[in-house]
């Protein structure tokens, strides 16, 4: 059993623009919710640090919206930033759960989540429970990414499997990869008497700086192995140089860039009664 990683929301947010674009997507094929006169109600699992849980707020300004995560790091940027009365007279609100667990306790218009269910084994075995939580007509929507194949993760396998860091690190460097294919999660949403959609989007994302596919995995990929190896500054520093130069090697950067290829998986369900 492995420790929960330490987030860094800081870290997380310097490819805000980026990690939003794929949640923008996601929230464009979310039709109307079935709340009728009242508020829609509405879970954000796997919030993070709150900005795309805000983007609920401007779709829906006058709903009650609760994000909820495992990370005490994420969670306390939330509360700052976002938590209290929305601009539309709703309500928005972070608690601590851990998407593994979490179960809905009230009937929900929108159970959505971004990027988040990646790193929980198992996790279609919830949607069961998660479409029976919905309001007749209300949705499940999320996204994960669907790039554990590339480089940027398959070099990140490769190296915590090396003879230097296989003790210490084991399985770390694959410890997320939960995730289905589309036509998966599409066949058991069916299967659940859900109106679904399902698709894959690969972004060709530019990004600039140093180092930038390093500096994009700090924020998510990496943080199993800084948890780690977080008592040991020296090893922090010498993984994170070989990992540097395997990356380099893989995504060199161009005259206005680093192109960086990232596969989202997307899927839409809505409970029909």
């Amino acid at each position: 059993m492995h420790s929960a990683p330490t987030w860094d929301p800081y870290q997380y947010l310097r490819h805000a623009d980026h990690r939003t674009r794929p949640f923008l997507d996601l929230l464009a094929r979310i039709s109307r919710l079935p709340h009728g006169d009242r508020p829609a109600r509405i879970a954000d699992i796997g919030c993070g640090p709150g900005n795309v849980t805000a983007l609920l707020a401007d779709r829906w300004p006058a709903a009650h919206i609760t994000g909820f995560d495992l990370s005490p790091e994420m969670l306390a940027l939330a509360d700052k930033e976002y938590a209290g009365t929305t601009a539309g007279g709703g309500w928005l609100d972070f608690r601590p759960a851990d998407a593994a667990h979490w179960t809905p306790d009230e009937p929900y218009d929108l159970i959505v989540s971004n990027a988040a269910l990646q790193w929980v084994p198992n996790h279609p075995e919830s949607f069961p429970l998660w479409i029976e939580g919905l309001a007749p007509g209300g949705t499940l929507a999320f996204q994960v990414p669907g790039n554990f194949t590339a480089p940027s993760h398959a070099l990140l396998a490769e190296l915590c499997e090396t003879p230097q860091w296989r003790s210490r690190l084991g399985d770390h460097g694959r410890r997320y990869i939960h995730i289905l294919e589309p036509a998966d999660y599409l066949a058991r949403l069916v299967d659940l008497d859900c109106e679904a959609d399902a698709w894959e989007t690969t972004y060709l994302q530019l990004l600039t700086g140093d180092d930038p596919v390093l500096d994009w995995v700090k924020g998510t990929a990496l943080r199993p192995v800084l948890t780690e190896l977080a008592d040991d500054s020296a090893a922090v520093n010498e993984f994170l140089g070989q990992y540097r130069d395997l990356l380099r090697k893989a995504y060199p950067p161009g005259p206005h860039g680093t192109v960086f290829p990232f596969r989202r998986i997307f899927a839409v369900a809505r409970k029909v009664s």
